[in-house]
């Protein structure tokens, strides 16, 4: 099968780490008989995905399906979730990792709607880029990866560089993240009406302007409430879906 597919060489061989013995190293013995030929160039073996720290399994009953998973999170969110753990380890999956993973991806788009990115090449000579390639060559280090994109994040949120903002969003497109429209990302899973929510915004905005703060502040907590985080800044009001 695999060289009606492939052919007799494979650049990457990945799978669970349980399956190196025996199943691996029995294909490697039975391919490589019978070409001669080295089958893989690069394995990959992944770690356990665990569920309260208990091994994810049928027997168990304690697992849980990519679609049933993709009903309450978004895709992104998800592969967030399992880059920031490297593929090796053991993969500890909870609602509150996956709530905890989405957080944090919020920061860097937040990042991405305050200051608009620039589409940039990358330039792999500059030294966040550099940090993120060689994490990357070194096993595939996503942990350190996603580390490069929040210390970018943190340089645009002080400097406001569209330049380093577009870096931002390159990089992260290197792990499929960061693609989506910011302000679209933020407020996704919200079930209030936009318009609605814009409304409340201006009415807020108009009792600020009548100097009517306990108004205000009444229309804040009233969206918060229903899920919703008002975020002022000199550009204006911008909201988001609370976690």
């Amino acid at each position: 099968m695999t060289r009606a597919a492939f052919g007799q060489h494979l650049d990457l061989h990945a799978g669970g780490v349980d399956l190196a013995f025996p199943h691996h190293e029995n294909e490697i013995a039975q391919s490589e008989g019978a070409t001669g030929k080295a089958l893989a160039r690069y394995w990959m073996h992944n770690g356990f995905v665990r569920v309260d720290n208990e091994k994810m399994s049928k027997s168990l009953g304690n697992f849980f399906t990519i679609r049933e998973i993709l009903q309450k999170y978004d895709a992104q969110t998800v592969r967030f979730f399992i880059l920031r753990a490297h593929y090796r380890s053991p993969l500890n999956y909870s609602d509150a990792h996956l709530d905890d993973a989405r957080n944090a991806l919020k920061r860097l788009y937040t990042a991405l709607q305050a200051v608009p990115p620039v589409e940039v090449q990358i330039d792999w000579l500059d030294a966040h880029a550099a940090r993120f390639k060689a994490a990357m060559d070194e096993d595939f280090g996503t942990p350190e990866a996603v580390a490069v994109l929040f210390e970018l994040a943190t340089e645009v949120n002080k400097t406001g560089s569209r330049q380093l903002a577009g870096l931002l969003k390159a990089l992260g497109g290197c792990l499929g993240l960061l693609q989506e429209d910011p302000s679209s990302f933020l407020q996704a899973g919200s079930a209030l009406d936009e318009a609605a929510i814009q409304v409340q915004i201006e009415r807020r905005a108009a009792a600020k302007a009548a100097k009517n703060f306990a108004e205000a502040d009444r229309i804040r907590k009233d969206l918060l409430a229903q899920g919703i985080v008002l975020k002022d800044s000199a550009a204006g009001t911008t909201w988001e879906v609370a976690q």
